[in-house]
C-alpha cells in the first residue's frame, strides 16, 4: 500500500505545484498586460507561430479531410447514406477536428519550441540578464509569446477548416463519384454559423492551453540543460492533455449555450 501510495502523492503534489505555478504566471501577465507593449517582438512571434506552422497544418488538415471523407462515404455506402457525407464531415471538422487537431499539431511544434527556448534562456542566464536591465521578463518573452499564440491559432484553425473540407470534396469526386458542385452546395448549405463559432471559440482557449504552459515549463529549468528537455517533454505532452480533455468541458459548454440562444 505505501508502494502505491508514495508515486500517487508525488503526482498529485507536482500537479498541485503545476497549477499553482500556472495561475501564478496567468495573474502576473495580466498585471503585465498594462503600460508598455513591445508589438516587434509579438510581429516575430506571429511569424514563428503562425506563418511557420501553417505547411504543417495545411497538410493535416488536407490529410484528415481525405481520410475522414473516404472513411464516412465507404461506411455509409452500405446503407445507401453516401450523400450525407458532406453534411457530416463539415460538422465534424467545423467543430472538432480542425480545432483540435490544428491545436494538436502546434502543441507538439510550437509548445516544444517555446519551453526549449525559455529553458535555454534560463540556464545561460539571460532573464537574469533582462531583469538586471530593469525589463520585466513576463513583460518581454512571455507576454508576446501568448498573444501570438492568441492571434495566430485562430487563423490557422480557419485556414485548416478550409483545406479540411478541401480534402474531403476531393476525395468525394473522385473516390466516392459525388458530383462536385453537390458536395459543396451541401456543405454551404447544411453547415451554420453556430458550428464554425462552435470550433473557433475553443481556439482562444487552446492557444492558452499551449502558451502559458510551455512558457511555465521553460521558466521552471533549474538545473542546466538537461532538464531543457524534460521542460520540453512536460509541455508538450501537458498541453496536448490540456487540449483533449478542455475539447469535452468546452463542447459541452457551447452545446449548453447554443440551446439557451
Amino acid at each position: 500500500m505505501n508502494n502505491l501510495g508514495l508515486p500517487f502523492t508525488v503526482f498529485l503534489m507536482e500537479i498541485l505545484h503545476f497549477v499553482g505555478g500556472v495561475g501564478l504566471l496567468t495573474r502576473e501577465v495580466l498585471k503585465e498586460l498594462k503600460g508598455r507593449f513591445y508589438w516587434k517582438l509579438l510581429a516575430e512571434q506571429i511569424f514563428q507561430i503562425g506563418a511557420r506552422s501553417l505547411p504543417l497544418i495545411v497538410i493535416t488538415a488536407v490529410s484528415t479531410g481525405m481520410v475522414m471523407s473516404l472513411q464516412f462515404g465507404l461506411g455509409l455506402e452500405k446503407f445507401g447514406g453516401k450523400l450525407y457525407v458532406p453534411k457530416l464531415l463539415a460538422v465534424t471538422i467545423l467543430r472538432e477536428m480542425g480545432p483540435v487537431f490544428t491545436s494538436l499539431m502546434l502543441a507538439a511544434r510550437v509548445g516544444a519550441g517555446i519551453a526549449s527556448e525559455i529553458g535555454s534562456m534560463v540556464v545561460t542566464q539571460q532573464i537574469d540578464a533582462i531583469r538586471a536591465l530593469g525589463t520585466s521578463p513576463i513583460k518581454k518573452i512571455v507576454i508576446p509569446r501568448v498573444m501570438a499564440c492568441l492571434i495566430a491559432l485562430p487563423i490557422l484553425v480557419s485556414i485548416a477548416n478550409i483545406v479540411g473540407n478541401t480534402g474531403g470534396l476531393i476525395i468525394g469526386a473522385t473516390e466516392l463519384n459525388l458530383d462536385p458542385n453537390f458536395y459543396l452546395l451541401k456543405v454551404l448549405t447544411t453547415s451554420s454559423i453556430k458550428d464554425y463559432l462552435s470550433g473557433f471559440g475553443k481556439t482562444f482557449f487552446f492557444a492558452l492551453f499551449i502558451a502559458i504552459p510551455s512558457c511555465y515549463f521553460g521558466l521552471t529549468v533549474q538545473n542546466g540543460t538537461k532538464e531543457v528537455g524534460i521542460a520540453t517533454t512536460k509541455a508538450v505532452v501537458v498541453s496536448s492533455i490540456l487540449i483533449l480533455v478542455g475539447d469535452f468541458f468546452l463542447s459541452k459548454l457551447f452545446w449548453i449555450v447554443e440551446k439557451m440562444v
